[in-house]
């Protein structure tokens, strides 16, 4: 594609990454088969080729963000989709960030809308509060109705009631800083960080420790730092002050890990947050106090299944018959590039394997996406679970807590954490998503 960004343009250095990018694009349109809005919406601004002429011009044209480019903005899902398949290499996501940062900078949004993503940015990265809020919600369940009356925001706060646990999970122990080292075996030692995360530390502390007890098994010490959010949820709604912030507060705990007693990965078991975290190289690499810690943090960044693949899945114990359908995140497919391993894993473990059609379509998680979209989310959430119901599945396994909160609601499926199946095949207990399902087949059959 053709650019005519100025010199003093190029003298940012994010505008400078945005025209290399744009000059990638041979407007071939095999990102338009696809793209999610695209296949649901049929508008060629809601494909990425559309949006990237949009981006091109409001970014070469010095302007401030119109509306219209908001909305088709707004509507990407941020999947990635776009960029496993395009041939010519377009780096969209960094394309996209970079508008999402100037449209925060440039246009003011409706109150409702500044409401919505002040409160989404105060509540989900910190766990307090996110805690506060979701007990808050079981409290507004029963009048889910009126809520989604309300004018202008009814729908995005009846989406967040929907989304929110029956009950939050007790207090785990492994669900705090600290070391969790492994049996001494004789073997050489390994040192792991493990991201705690913000929402999934609430929401589903389970899957840390299952991935705990899978590291110690197979002789690796994991600790929990004192990090925090790792900025993924503000990054991408662009807002960039606070996700820098929260990606700061994450290198510094990682790095004093490092600097205290070296770490050979830092694990992640939320594949939307180690996709950012793999990222962190890119997004502080003009920055000269965070540039050489960032790139260090990124270089060692691993999902967890990516880890246990490189070190060898150990015999398992227990036997299975269980059909597996494996959800492969958006994140994990097409932002980390991690497609084979966790199936390869499954299978080790003993699990009959079945890939979704229709795989590479987002589920309509995406972040906060299912809260500030409810509509094009719900429709693609019903896709997906129309498509994973056909593989007749026993179970669903996937790495990422969104993808399990968003498919979770839309069908009776148990859905689990991969690292809790292999946890399980390898001497863990049986997930308990498994056992709630079990007891209640025992009373409907009573």
């Amino acid at each position: 594609m053709q650019t005519s960004f100025n010199p003093a343009q190029l003298a940012d250095p994010a505008m400078a990454a945005s025209e290399k990018i744009l000059r990638t694009c041979v407007h071939c349109g095999f990102c338009t088969a696809t793209c999610p809005t695209y296949l649901l919406l049929g508008d060629e601004l809601d494909s990425p080729r559309g949006r990237i002429y949009l981006i091109k011009d409001m970014l070469e044209g010095g302007k401030a963000a119109s509306a219209e480019v908001v909305k088709h903005v707004d509507r990407c899902l941020s999947c990635l989709s776009c960029m496993t398949t395009c041939p010519s290499g377009v780096h969209y996501m960094h394309l996209v960030d970079h508008a999402r940062s100037h449209i925060e900078k440039t246009y003011r949004r409706p109150s409702d809308d500044r409401l919505m993503r002040a409160l989404l940015a105060f509540v989900l990265p910190h766990r307090g509060r996110f805690r506060l809020a979701l007990t808050a919600a079981r409290l507004g369940q029963p009048f889910r109705g009126l809520v989604a009356r309300l004018p202008r925001v009814g729908n995005r706060l009846a989406a967040m009631l929907d989304l929110a646990p029956a009950a939050l999970p007790r207090a785990n122990p492994t669900n705090r800083v600290g070391s969790f080292p492994a049996p001494s075996t004789g073997a050489p030692r390994r040192r792991v960080a493990m991201l705690r995360g913000c929402a999934q530390s609430v929401l589903r502390p389970d899957f840390n420790e299952a991935a705990i007890r899978l590291l110690n098994r197979h002789g690796v010490e994991v600790v929990h730092a004192t990090e925090g959010c790792c900025g993924a949820l503000t990054h991408h709604m662009g807002k960039d002050h606070a996700s820098h912030a929260q990606a700061k507060q994450t290198i510094d705990a990682w790095t004093a890990e490092i600097e205290r007693g070296g770490l050979d990965a830092i694990l992640v078991t939320a594949s939307g947050c180690g996709t950012t975290i793999k990222d962190y190289g890119f997004m502080f690499r003009d920055d000269p106090a965070y540039a050489e810690k960032a790139a260090r943090i990124s270089g060692l960044a691993k999902d967890v299944t990516e880890y246990v693949a490189a070190l060898g899945l150990m015999e398992p114990v227990v036997e299975t018959d269980l059909v597996v359908a494996y959800h492969s995140a958006c994140s994990m497919q097409h932002g980390q590039g991690i497609r084979t391993e966790p199936k390869a894993l499954l299978k080790r473990a003993g699990f009959t394997v079945k890939d979704v059609p229709e795989g590479h379509i987002c589920c309509g998680s995406a972040g906060t996406y299912n809260i500030l979209q409810p509509e094009i989310a719900a429709k693609l959430r019903d896709r997906k679970v129309a498509n994973i119901e056909r593989t007749r599945p026993d179970l669903i396994a996937t790495g990422n807590i969104g993808c399990a909160t968003q498919i979770g609601k839309g069908t009776d499926i148990p859905i689990v954490h991969t690292v809790e199946l292999l946890d399980w095949a390898t001497g863990g207990p049986k997930p308990a998503a498994l056992e709630r399902v079990r007891r209640e087949t025992l009373v409907a059959a009573e």
